[in-house]
Parts: C-alpha cells; sequence; structure tokens
C-alpha cells in the first residue's frame, strides 16, 4: 500500500537542494520518516543556547525567522521561506544552538532526523558539500513564491549579493583591548568592566598575541573557584590563539570560528602568532555582517506590513553601502546591489498603499520612477522623482480615473516620505495631475517635448527618459519608450539640442585649472558634483544610446560599455567615460556618508590634495565626451 503523506513529502522537498540531488527510492525513504509539525505564530521551533535536537528542519509552508539574542535585544538574522533548511547544527557540530527559530506567521515545517539523514551525507559528497556550504556562509539558493504559486528564480545581482556576503573581507575592531602577563585577573576583569568588552588579549612586548581570555574564562574557571582572583592572566588564559590575517573574508571567518570551537579570532599582521596585534572579531562581528545581507533585507521587507517599519530596512541598507565603500567592491555590484533592495522598499510602498485603497484599480497601470533611480544610480536617498501611466479609458471615465490614480499616488509618496524620501520640490512626483496621466496623453506628451523643444521640456525630457517600470505592466511603459525611439528617429535636433544642453552645463574647472564653486545661494563656495561633473557623463550617455537605437539599457556605465561595443575606435573614449563616472559616483556617495546629506555640494576645504587630484583627473573625459558630441551633431551651428 502507497504512503501518499510520504510521496507528497517527496515531491515537494524534491524541488530544492540538497533533496533534488537525491534519487527516488532515497528520497521516498526519507520522506517516510519525516515528522510534519504546524507552528503557530510567535511559536519557537528551538531557543537560542537550547541543546541541538536530534533533527533539522525544513519549511513547508509560511516564514521561520531566525533570531540572535545579544545586547539585551533579538535581532534578526535570517527569515526562512518554503523550502528552506535551518537547524543543521545537529548535522555538523551538534551543540547548543546559536540562534532562535521563531514563526514569524503560521508555519508547516517537517522535521528530518539526523540519523536518518547522515548515511546519505557520508556516501554523497554533493550532498556533504551543500549541508557545510550552507551552515559555514549562508550561501543557500533561494526561492521567492508569486501569488500563483510559481516558482521564480533570483535576480543574477541577488547571486551576486549573496556571493559578495561570503566573499568580502571582514570588518574587524582595529584597536583591542589587551594587556601583558604581568597582569592579574582582577586587573583584567576590572578593566574588561570598564571598557564594557567580553574579551583581552594578552600580548608580549612587541605586541605579539600569547593568549585571549573571555568573559566564558572568568565564570567558568574564576567565578567556580576553581582559580583565584589574584591568579595571573597566564594562568587561566587560552593559548595558542587563533590568528588570521585582515585579508579574511566572512565565509572564511564563520568556517574557522566553528572549526576551532571559539568566539574570537586575533587579526595580526601577516596572520601567523608571530606578528603584531591589530584587530579582533568575535562571532557579534560576523552576525553583523550577515544580517545586512541584501537577500535578508529583501525577504524581511516582502514581510513588513508598515511602511514606517521599512524605514529600519532602509536604515540596514546604508549601513550595508558603507561596508561595501570601505570593502571597495566595484561599483557595478554596489549599483546593483543597492538598487535591488532599494526597488524592493519602493514596491512594498506601492503594495501597501495599494491595499489601502478602497478599491482595485479600475484600469493597468505602471508606476515608473526618473532620473537616477530609473538609471538604478541612486545609492543615497534624495528626492522623489516618479509618474504613473496609466491604461486609456473612455473620455467620460478619466477624470474619475486619474483621481483613483493620484490618491493611490498621494499614498505612496507620504509611504516614501515615511521612508526617508524627501517630497520633491517641483511637485514632479505621481501625486501631482501632471504627471499622472493615461498612455495617450504621456504619449502626446513625449513627442511635443521632441517636436516642438523649449528649456523646459528639455529638461524635462533628461528626467523622463531615463525612466524604469518599478511596479505595475511593464507593456504601458515599453510602449512609452517606444515613442521616444520613434520621435528621436525621425530627426536629430532633438539630441542636437540635448547635446547642446550636455555642451552649457558649467564647467568643472577655470582657466588657470582651478574647481569653479558655486557663486552664491544657500550652497555658496562649495562644489556641485552632479552638475558640473556627473550630469554631462550621464547625458552624453543617454543621447548617444538614443541615437544608435539602444532599448531597455538605463544605466549609464551600462550604456558606456554598449557604446565601446558599437564604436570601437571611440571606445577609449567611452571606457575612460565610464572610469571617471564610478570614481565620481563613489566620491558622492562618500561624502554624502560623511556628511549625511545627498554628496551634491562638496566644500572643496574640507578635502585633501590627493581627493583634489582625483576628481581632477575625471574632468578630462568630460572634455572628450563633449567634444565627440560637437563633432557628431555638429553643435557649433546651434551654440
Amino acid at each position: 500500500m502507497k504512503n501518499t503523506i510520504a510521496e507528497r513529502i517527496q515531491d515537494f522537498l524534491k524541488q530544492f537542494p540538497p533533496f533534488d540531488i537525491l534519487k527516488k527510492d532515497e528520497l521516498l525513504a526519507i520522506s517516510s520518516q519525516v515528522k510534519v509539525s504546524y507552528i503557530e505564530k510567535s511559536a519557537h521551533v528551538f531557543r537560542q543556547d537550547q541543546p541541538c535536537h536530534d533533527e533539522f528542519y525544513v519549511v513547508r509552508e509560511g516564514a521561520i525567522g531566525l533570531y540572535r539574542n545579544f545586547d539585551k535585544e533579538q535581532h534578526l538574522v535570517d527569515i526562512c521561506d518554503a523550502g528552506d533548511l535551518f537547524g543543521l547544527r545537529i548535522m555538523i557540530i551538534k551543540k547548543n544552538y546559536r540562534m532562535s527559530a521563531v514563526a514569524d506567521e503560521e508555519s508547516i515545517v517537517y522535521a528530518i532526523s539526523a540519523k536518518t539523514f547522515e548515511p546519505f551525507i557520508e556516501e554523497n559528497k554533493e550532498v556533504n558539500k551543500f549541508l557545510l556550504g550552507t551552515f559555514a556562509s549562508h550561501a543557500r539558493d533561494y526561492y521567492t513564491e508569486t501569488e500563483k504559486g510559481q516558482r521564480i528564480d533570483n535576480t543574477i545581482s541577488i547571486e551576486v549579493a549573496q556571493d559578495l556576503s561570503a566573499l568580502r573581507s571582514i570588518s574587524y575592531r582595529k584597536k583591542p583591548e589587551t594587556c601583558s602577563l604581568d597582569h592579574s585577573v582582577k586587573d583584567i576583569a576590572q578593566k574588561m568592566t570598564k571598557k564594557r568588552v567580553g574579551y583581552i588579549v594578552i600580548v608580549d612586548d612587541d605586541k605579539y598575541p600569547m593568549g585571549i581570555i573571555t568573559d566564558v574564562d572568568l565564570r567558568t574557571k574564576v567565578a567556580t573557584g576553581m582559580f583565584e582572583i589574584t591568579s595571573s592572566v597566564a594562568e587561566i588564559m587560552v593559548a595558542p590563539i587563533v590568528t588570521y590575517s585582515k585579508k579574511l573574508t566572512v565565509a572564511e571567518a564563520q568556517i574557522a570560528l566553528i572549526k576551532h570551537n571559539v568566539n574570537h579570532l586575533c587579526i595580526t599582521k601577516d596572520g601567523t602568532r608571530n606578528s603584531k596585534l591589530i584587530g579582533i572579531l568575535s562571532d557579534h562581528d560576523l552576525l553583523v555582517s550577515f544580517g545586512n545581507n541584501p537577500s535578508v533585507l529583501i525577504k524581511e521587507i516582502k514581510r513588513i506590513k508598515k511602511p514606517k517599519k521599512l524605514r529600519y530596512i532602509r536604515k540596514q541598507l546604508e549601513k550595508l553601502l558603507k561596508s561595501y565603500l570601505e570593502q571597495d567592491i566595484p561599483t557595478a555590484h554596489i549599483l546593483s546591489l543597492i538598487s535591488e533592495v532599494n526597488e524592493a522598499l519602493l514596491a512594498r510602498v506601492i503594495e501597501l498603499a495599494q491595499k489601502d485603497m478602497e478599491t482595485l484599480p479600475p484600469v493597468g497601470f505602471s508606476f515608473l520612477v526618473l532620473g537616477s533611480q530609473g538609471r538604478r544610480e541612486q545609492l543615497l536617498i534624495t528626492d522623489q522623482d516618479n509618474a504613473i501611466v496609466f491604461e486609456d479609458v473612455k473620455e467620460e471615465e478619466y477624470e474619475s480615473t486619474q483621481q483613483y490614480f493620484i490618491r493611490l499616488a498621494n499614498k505612496i509618496t507620504k509611504g516614501l516620505h515615511s521612508l526617508g524620501y524627501e517630497y520633491c520640490p517641483a511637485e514632479m512626483m505621481a501625486s501631482n495631475p501632471r504627471w499622472c496621466m493615461s498612455s495617450s496623453k504621456w504619449e502626446t506628451q513625449f513627442r511635443d517635448w521632441m517636436t516642438t523643444p523649449t528649456p523646459e521640456s528639455t529638461l524635462l525630457s533628461s528626467i523622463f527618459f531615463d525612466f524604469q517600470c518599478l511596479y505595475g505592466d511593464e507593456k504601458i511603459a515599453d510602449a512609452l519608450s517606444d515613442v521616444v525611439f520613434d520621435g528621436v528617429n525621425k530627426s536629430n535636433r532633438f539630441l542636437a539640442l540635448l547635446g547642446v544642453s550636455a555642451l552649457q552645463k558649467p564647467s568643472p574647472l577655470g582657466f588657470f585649472k582651478q574647481f569653479l564653486v558655486e557663486q552664491n545661494g544657500e550652497h555658496k563656495d562649495t562644489f556641485d558634483i552632479k552638475t558640473r561633473a556627473m550630469m554631462v557623463l550621464i547625458d552624453a550617455a543617454r543621447i548617444l544610446t538614443l541615437h544608435h537605437n539602444i532599448k531597455g539599457v538605463n544605466n549609464t556605465l551600462l550604456r558606456y560599455a554598449k557604446l565601446s561595443e558599437l564604436e570601437p575606435k571611440n571606445a577609449a573614449i567611452f571606457e575612460s567615460c565610464a572610469k571617471a563616472f564610478r570614481v565620481l559616483i563613489k566620491f558622492r556617495t562618500r561624502q554624502g556618508l560623511l556628511h549625511n546629506d545627498s554628496g551634491r555640494f562638496i566644500k572643496l576645504n574640507t578635502l585633501g590634495k590627493k581627493d583634489k587630484l582625483k576628481l581632477k583627473r575625471c574632468f578630462r573625459p568630460i572634455r572628450d565626451i563633449q567634444e565627440l558630441l560637437r563633432v557628431r551633431f555638429q553643435l557649433n551651428t546651434l551654440l
């Protein structure tokens, strides 16, 4: 007689690794031994510091949050969705749990006993490799469910996020607390209490690490009476200690902590014990590193019910951005990762706003983000630039349809404001009737801008033509793109006028190669890195991709990469423009994080000679690309 329950479990498990590696009969044997448990919302599957169960778990339905308690607070480490494994310590080191597993919503989990599964680990190297990799670096294959229950593979940027989280260098504390061998236990206990740390490293006269004492050692060796408080540190310190170099990656750090069964790693100049101590890494530092994983943030975003709570995610994203800049991760990766989380945040705001409406949308629509966000180049929070395009309706229904989407847009812009995005001073937002229109009216607007250009329409074109459909029907947005390229193909005059605008941007340097700063207003005596440097590179890339009819490529770096392919003779110019843009966007971002603003207006007296020289090197490609535009579109006759 068939075991239908086991077969259903088998059908589910075979969709996910490592079960998809197993043979059908092997998986059925495991499935027949699975225990099915219903977990109420907020109920624990297991608790931190509790002895490991004799089984690990797979989420069937719902979501299980993994939390770590430290500093008397509970911090989210990860969220396990359908197909995710958790509670793997029993399979690896069989010690107490280092996290709590709590149901974030009503959930069903499968419990698989270690005794049942261990033979397959021993016999199948791929299964063994998967479990070790999952436990060591949290680099799982994640799955997302659509409303129809279909599985969607993650985008490449999320896969990159997982790789970078595991492979980037770990952040460590650079001024570890130390003492010498002649100190007593009482001395170091008082110092640890005063400094509020849980460790102290014993070093010799050359600052080479000799041993370490943690609060665990004080509890187990001194508080129990095993050693007197007057004992020397040499009597209770743990030695030899585990040392690594500062190039230690996140994945390597976690494996090292597990392998050596320690809570701290000493970072030395060359990675050996016979080298100067330069830092300390704790399991807490590692946890913080994983807590800022983009994949974790995106999974948490999808479960938040109120827009205000999304602000916390945005703060975490800022920490992640700082970390990526410190690690000097390639600009293209940073843009991709940060944009992915940003877009998830905005999409969730839109979803929540739509749920708050009294009725469903009367027709299909597309919510567009514009400018830097449309180009996926927004690393810091700026003001809002967005629009709504909705399907055409009968004339008598237009006003009521537009009013519906304006009400929706008001909720969206309010939600974005609570997230930290300021309202656009020029009201270039979907809540403005001018930027909330039907497809046909938008198409008419775009054609008017191109056929009868004015200074205002040229400026608006530079903003609106870099749009991206963030939410809704992408076909509606694609139709607008077709209008833009159709208008460009009918006349080069529009592109020429855009080129004139790029040439007329204020110069970054004066005749004597000095920085040109703002002469008046709120930002007097500051350097406008956006207008005087970045915008020329952005405008030129847009104009030339329109000229070549390159569709679906909005990002400035990707545009220059494509242009290099299409125009090999000008590839050197395009590559230098891309390099300059990478430097400028990182420079602006660092300035923004340092001064807690957009980073656009820079006080030159705060920069060192090296930074000023770095900026000036970026201005040569600007002159080169302006000259290319001048010749390509014969702009001398229009200036």
